[in-house]
């Protein structure tokens, strides 16, 4: 069981965190897209074509609010439909070229502005402190 140092631990961790990926997103050019969305745009990057099914699924939507994440991608042509491969009444979304750019785009404006700020506001041994803490923080999430 935590004690009450593990749980404040915890608690400031998860702010911190989720004040980290505020800033992130806020640095990112592509302002127009939601978090929804790009989540959606990195699924596919990293997993390959998918379904709206599959995807909300995977984002934890319901199926009607994926179809409206994916349509206005559609419409932006940064996602493309094509034919399931194996059932021919499912069709499955891949990303465009443009998609690819603004999926790049996207992901270097967030790693820019976090360089910079470590280069800027840390020390040589925070730095060092900051490698560490990311290496237990990916060994908390499994990965």
């Amino acid at each position: 069981m935590p004690d009450k140092n593990q749980e404040r631990l915890a608690t400031d961790l998860g702010a911190t965190v989720s004040l980290l990926m505020r800033r992130l997103r806020a640095a990112s050019p592509q302002g127009e897209l939601t978090p929804t969305q790009r989540a959606v745009l990195a699924r596919i990057d990293a997993d390959g074509p998918a379904t709206i099914a599959a995807l909300a699924r995977a984002e934890l939507v319901r199926p009607q609010s994926m179809r409206v994440t994916v349509g206005a991608l559609e419409e932006h042509r940064i996602l493309a439909r094509s034919p399931h491969p194996t059932d021919g009444r499912q069709v499955v979304f891949s990303l465009t070229d443009e998609g690819r750019r603004v999926l790049r785009d996207v992901r270097a404006a967030k790693n820019d502005w976090l360089a910079v700020a470590i280069a800027d506001r840390l020390t040589g041994d925070e730095q060092r402190t900051l490698a560490e803490a990311t290496a237990l923080i990916r060994r908390l999430t499994g990965e």
